[in-house]
């Protein structure tokens, strides 16, 4: 994710690199009213921030060939989708519809590709090293996750950002999945203290030291056969 902030020079020429697969300097600058000094200078911002990069090389006759610049993939999110809403749409479908189990099953196996590596990473350790790893791996998948400590000292995992914010406006199957995720590779019992789309800032989870999750909890996210599945929302 770049932090930097897009100028409305740079916002032209990032919608320029969009509207066709590539430009030279001089085509943005004969095409945006700006001099090349000015292109090439927004270039080097936006290249630093990896939204454009170099492409190739165009010849237009003797002489040094002009640089191509196109469009980094990380460029795609400055621009207007509705893909957050077409997620929210199918999940409400499939809940009205009566396919909740589907929904979890979904989001249970998507977890489950990830509990291989997340295993290897989390083994051996124990106690705060464990809770802090735990929270770099959240980090990774988007949850902006930090370990703090509520009033009675104990750990707290704050997760400060939902990357699937738009599907639980219709659905609380990823909540429950990650909660249950989080359960297993903590190895401890949590209790929620916070939900963001309860109004909170983060979804924040106390940590019961005293409860221990047996290691078959590894195996499946799944509840036995005739025992009800954990709730906590």
């Amino acid at each position: 994710m770049t932090s930097m902030r897009v100028g409305e020079s740079q916002g032209r020429i990032l919608e320029f690199l969009k509207r066709r697969p590539s430009g030279t300097i001089p085509a943005m600058g004969k095409a945006l009213g700006l001099s090349v000094e000015t292109i090439r200078s927004h270039l080097r911002s936006l290249e630093g921030a990896g939204l454009v990069a170099r492409v190739g090389h165009h010849r237009r006759g003797p002489g040094r060939p002009e640089v191509l610049y196109g469009l980094t993939e990380s460029a795609g999110t400055l621009f207007p989708s509705g893909e957050g809403q077409l997620l929210r749409d199918l999940a409400a479908f499939l809940e009205t519809e009566g396919h909740e189990i589907l929904l979890r099953k979904f989001f249970d196996e998507r977890l489950a590709r990830r509990r291989a590596e997340v295993r290897e990473r989390l083994q051996g350790l124990s106690g705060a090293r464990r809770i802090e790893e735990v929270a770099r791996i959240l980090s990774e998948d988007g949850f902006m996750a930090e370990v703090a400590t509520d009033d009675s000292g104990r750990p707290l995992l704050r997760l400060c950002h939902c990357p699937m914010r738009t599907i639980v406006d219709a659905t609380q199957a990823p909540c429950r999945a990650e909660l249950r995720f989080i359960r297993e590779i903590l190895g401890k019992e949590l209790d929620r203290v916070s939900y963001i789309p309860s109004g909170a800032h983060s979804c924040s989870y106390a940590v019961r030291e005293e409860l221990m999750m047996p290691r078959a909890a590894w195996r499946t996210s799944r509840p036995r056969k005739n025992q009800p599945a954990a709730r906590n929302d």
